[in-house]
């Protein structure tokens, strides 16, 4: 398999995957701009030979198409998959040893290997000034690293089978960091990296990182993998490659040998900097925030290395593909996390993080007449308490008794559970709680609310088809459209603040109940532009669930509490932009501009990709 990234690009070229572009490309907002369209057209990773201000070339959009990385793992992915599922399933291996036997010697071969000399000879010692400084959208703060592999040992357990290594933004320029010297890390505290932080902090010492960049695709994957506990991402990394993970130590730093770049330094106890602006995957900006300071030590960099890159918006992205490839790797690893989970579907249209479908089993009361979610809400409690799942804000679980039930078929799966939920009994909220870093619907940094709604038994009701007559003819609430069966969209006044808004849904509450039952139509979304919402699912998905906190921006028709439980007829969900809202990622039109010119040229340039013109 591959030895670095160079080979890869090449090997994508011979099977007609990659073009490159060799005029002069601007860093600054062109490059992301060309990268989008090629994603958004399924086109091929693209080589820029060219970047202004860097002698290195880049690469972008490796893992555009889940074909394409099947391409570059070609001959390491079926054996990569049986390891993982042992991790997940070790019985597997009880059952059939000697089916199972090659998987032993993956792994084994996968182990790291330690190289003797400190700094590989074909790296040579270079600035972050040197590096393309790719800055993605008018807004950020500065250049961004978007595919690192961000590298930290614990310091109770030094050494490479006890470290971490994630994917944690970095910023290279802007803001207040002193060039050449300074960098800031992103990350939450529950991650790899942070409890490591928390670990030296305690010690008071300061956390050697070491910031890993391009190598095998291997490496870039294996560093945002949600692994089985005892599974090392360097040992992912290796069997991905087809090749141990080779390093060494400098000056105390771990140093890949198989990186294009690598960028060593130290997190000092209570050193920060605010980081930010950045465009991120839920479509806005994530502002600006005090975050972990890592003071530079050393930058190497490969001869004629080239710069991974990615660009970051709202979905569909080529983090998009990355999420269905790892889920395609790692198959099953959440049932055996979570006993009595199905599936669960973090959806990509929304932000991936705000909203999860997941199905679940139903066991509690195989007696009683009437069904309702019982086992589903302790496994939706322990879905909301698990890994990246509990940055999630709204969580709709069905009970497995539909075997063609897909939560992968949205709309298909929401109308299911809108048809069988009791809204009087079946939303339950968690307020107080935390949410997603980079969420800004919430009442703070990190701080929002979840709900639950569950669903199980026989359908209660049919869903409306077309806007029923209750919701037209409101007044200030206007511009009703249907989104999907049982959801429509109304239009409201410009959001002031939320003291205004209860009066609001009282009376949007009252004028509904005037006119009648409103049965068909369980959920109602308010808005600022219903044509937009509704004009496609994924527009209902993103506006829905990335502008509302459950807390604070769920409202009912009738209302009520019952022993602190809250119920209603009718769900209204609040999703005006509100002032607290981040801004969303508007391209900078010279650049999109001179991006269409750049990239109509190199595909016509190359006959065999003809077929990715807009």
């Amino acid at each position: 398999m591959y030895r670095n990234l160079e080979e890869c690009i090449l090997h994508l070229e011979k099977n007609g995957h990659l073009i490159r572009i060799k005029e002069e490309v601007d860093p600054y907002l062109e490059m992301a701009a060309i990268h989008m369209k090629a994603y958004a057209a399924g086109g091929p990773a693209i080589l820029f030979e060219n970047v202004k201000g860097s002698k290195y070339k880049a690469v972008s959009n490796l893992f555009g198409t889940v074909e394409r990385s099947k391409i570059i793992f070609e001959k390491t992915w079926e054996a990569t998959q049986n390891v993982i599922s042992l991790r997940n399933d070790p019985m597997k291996a009880l059952k059939n040893p000697f089916k199972q036997m090659n998987s032993g010697v993956t792994a084994t071969k996968a182990l790291p290997m330690k190289k003797s000399k400190g700094i590989p000879a074909h790296f040579e010692e270079i600035n972050i000034s040197d590096l393309p400084l790719i800055h993605h959208w008018p807004d950020d703060g500065g250049a961004f690293v978007t595919l690192p592999q961000v590298y930290s040992e614990d310091p109770e357990k030094p050494g490479i089978m006890n470290a971490n290594l994630g994917m944690y933004r970095v910023q290279l320029s802007g803001n207040e960091y002193e060039m050449d010297k300074e960098i800031g890390l992103h990350y939450q505290i529950h991650r790899g990296i942070g409890v490591h932080q928390h670990k030296a902090t305690k010690q008071s010492k300061p956390l050697k990182v070491s910031i890993f960049i391009g190598g095998p695709p291997s490496h870039t994957l294996a560093a945002v993998m949600p692994l089985p506990e005892g599974l090392s991402e360097m040992t992912v990394a290796g069997m991905l490659a087809g090749r141990r993970f080779r390093y060494s130590y400098m000056d105390g730093y771990c140093i890949s040998h198989d990186a294009d770049f690598v960028i060593t330094g130290e997190i000092h106890p209570g050193e920060t900097k605010p980081e930010g602006p950045f465009g991120d995957h839920l479509g806005y900006y994530s502002l600006v925030h005090e975050f972990p300071l890592m003071k530079v030590h050393k930058v190497y960099g490969r001869k004629n290395a080239i710069w991974p890159f990615t660009v970051v918006g709202r979905p569909p992205q080529e983090d998009t593909a990355f999420g269905d490839l790892i889920h395609e790797l790692t198959g099953g690893a959440i049932k055996q996390e979570i006993p009595g989970v199905k599936e669960v579907h973090a959806v990509d249209a929304a932000g991936v993080h705000p909203l999860l479908f997941a199905i679940g089993s139903e066991r509690y009361t195989p007696y009683q007449k009437v069904k309702q979610p019982a086992e589903l809400l302790t496994i939706s409690n322990r879905i909301l308490g698990t890994g990246q799942l509990s940055l999630a804000k709204y969580l709709f679980i069905a009970a497995e008794e539909n075997q063609s039930l897909d939560t992968h078929k949205e709309e298909e799966f929401l109308s299911y559970l809108l048809e069988r939920m009791d809204f009087h009994r079946d939303i339950h909220f968690q307020t107080n709680t935390t949410i997603d870093t980079l969420d800004y619907s919430g009442t703070g940094l990190n701080t929002g609310s979840k709900v639950v709604f569950a669903a199980c038994g026989d359908k209660k009701r049919d869903l409306c088809m077309e806007v029923p007559d209750p919701l037209k003819d409101l007044g200030e609430f206007g511009q009703a459209q249907l989104v999907m069966p049982g959801i429509v969209a109304v239009e409201g006044p410009k959001f002031e603040n939320y003291e205004d808004t209860e009066q609001q849904m009282k009376r949007l509450s009252d004028a509904v109940s005037a006119k009648g039952e409103l049965t068909s139509c369980p959920m109602i979304i308010l808005c600022d532009d219903s044509k937009f919402l509704s004009e496609e699912l994924s527009n209902f998905l993103w506006v829905t669930f990335t502008r509302s906190n459950p807390s604070h921006d769920m409202y009912g028709i009738n209302s009520f509490y019952d022993n602190k439980h809250w119920g209603c007829d009718n769900v209204i969900i609040d999703a005006r932009t509100k002032p607290h809202h981040a801004p969303p990622l508007i391209p900078d039109p010279n650049a999109e501009a001179k991006a269409d010119q750049i990239w109509q040229q190199a595909i016509r340039g190359d006959g065999s990709h003809e077929s990715f013109q807009d």
